[in-house]
Order: structure tokens, then sequence, then C-alpha cells
């Protein structure tokens, strides 16, 4: 189970701070449930995808994406944090860009320029 909550550029530039110690709204933050001690609370639940839609929106515009495209690429994007992949190292970012390309694509078609 995956816990998806849509926010605010200012709620998400809060969570970014406060989790990351980064300012300003990041595109998609994603919180594991299965690692550390919470991971016995609901077993089930494997995390949560939290999402900003106003830099969603931003990030559509500029890359020919629509909302509802941005919205679903970002959602498998956390995911795949959710599982482990991550985009520290290139390598690991080059591996993690394919797999979400590949799942998007099976949902929409690529066009417009990859997401970073």
């Amino acid at each position: 189970m995956i816990a998806v909550s849509l926010v605010a550029a200012e709620e998400m530039a809060g969570l970014n701070s406060a989790y990351r110690g980064k300012e300003g709204p990041t595109n998609v933050l994603s919180f594991s449930q299965s690692e550390g001690e919470s991971r016995t609370v609901q077993p089930e639940l494997l995390g949560d995808v939290v999402i900003c839609t106003d830099r969603a929106a931003a990030d559509a515009a500029e890359l020919g994406y629509s909302e509802p495209e941005m919205i679903t690429y970002l959602l498998i994007h956390g995911i795949l944090h959710l599982h482990g992949l991550d985009h520290a190292e290139p390598l690991d970012a080059q591996a993690m860009q394919e797999e979400v390309n590949r799942i998007f694509g099976r949902f929409y078609p690529l066009q417009g320029q990859e997401i970073d």
C-alpha cells in the first residue's frame, strides 16, 4: 500500500526543509515505511509519496507534458524510491531514469524531453 499526497508549493517547501534540509519546494518526496522502526507499525504500507502540484505544473509546461502526465511521471519516480532506487550517483541516476521512462512509456508514449 502506498499513500499519495498532492500538495502546494508552500507545504512542499516545509517538508523539503524539515526532511532534507533544503530550501524551497521540490517536485516529489518519498518517505519509506519499510525502513527503520516504522516498518513494524503497518508492514503492508510501503510508504508515502508527496507530489507538489505547483512544481508538477511548471515542469509539465517547461517539458511539454500535460499536468496528469507529469504527476504520473513523478508518482512513478516516487514509487521507485520506495523500492530502493536512487539517483545520487551518475550510474544510479541513469538506471533510475531508464526505469521511470520504461514504466511511464507503458502509460503514455514518451514525448517532449526526458524528465530529470
